[in-house]
């Protein structure tokens, strides 16, 4: 009995983990192509040129079939934007580790930051925002939330602890983040998304980093 019982409880645990079916499969891939294909329009043509009717012809679809997946143009901004984004705040958590000198981690943090916000991609999309908040505020606010305020909460978390700690001094956690993701930008983002420079090397980014990272901690340290 003691042995059926163990097979039993082998199979209801393997249960658990089942593979996707197809159909999931197949529904996940045609969600991807559809993220795929609406990424590019955003960029290329922006938030007022972008329809869905000219993304589920790209897509050789019908629109029916699009809006089962995203029933309004701007959940399927979002939805590009939490493609983006949601690998890069894992990779950013990995660089925020609390063993890890205040300094050091900061300054990894800061790196990644940085260097993902000045790739071509990065730039394009606050091009487009920058561009067309004015006119469609929700695009503007989604991605405010979607990728500004998710990092810097992220950030916060981190530097909240670092207080607890007595790393830093105490202040409000959210507003610390905010200073120090701008110092991150405050010198060559703006001269990019204006295309008064193409790129920024990976010395100007330490360089950038230093910096902010030293004026950051000239602050907030005790």
């Amino acid at each position: 009995m003691m042995e059926e019982r163990s097979q039993g409880d082998h199979l209801e645990g393997s249960g658990d983990c089942a593979a996707p079916s197809r159909r999931e499969v197949r529904r996940e891939s045609r969600r991807d192509a559809i993220l795929e294909v609406a990424s590019a329009s955003f960029l290329e043509n922006g938030y007022a040129g972008t329809t869905m009717s000219g993304i589920a012809a790209e897509l050789g679809g019908s629109k029916g079939t699009l809006w089962s997946y995203f029933p309004s143009k701007d959940l399927l901004f979002g939805a590009v934007l939490d493609r983006v984004t949601d690998a890069f705040r894992q990779q950013l958590t990995l660089t925020l580790n609390a063993a890890d000198p205040i300094e050091t981690a900061l300054t990894k943090f800061c790196t990644k930051y940085l260097t993902k916000l000045t790739v071509p991609q990065s730039i394009a999309l606050h091009r487009l925002v920058i561009g067309e908040a004015a006119r469609f505020p929700e695009m503007g606010r989604i991605f405010y939330e979607r990728a500004p305020w998710k990092t810097q909460e992220l950030l916060a978390g981190y530097l909240e602890a670092a207080m607890d700690c007595g790393k830093l001094r105490r202040h409000d956690s959210f507003a610390a983040a905010q200073y120090l993701t701008s110092l991150c930008i405050a010198r060559s983002h703006q001269q990019l998304v204006s295309g008064v420079i193409d790129e920024l090397p990976a010395d100007r980014i330490r360089e950038e980093v230093d910096h902010a990272v030293t004026v950051f901690l000239r602050a907030f340290r005790p």
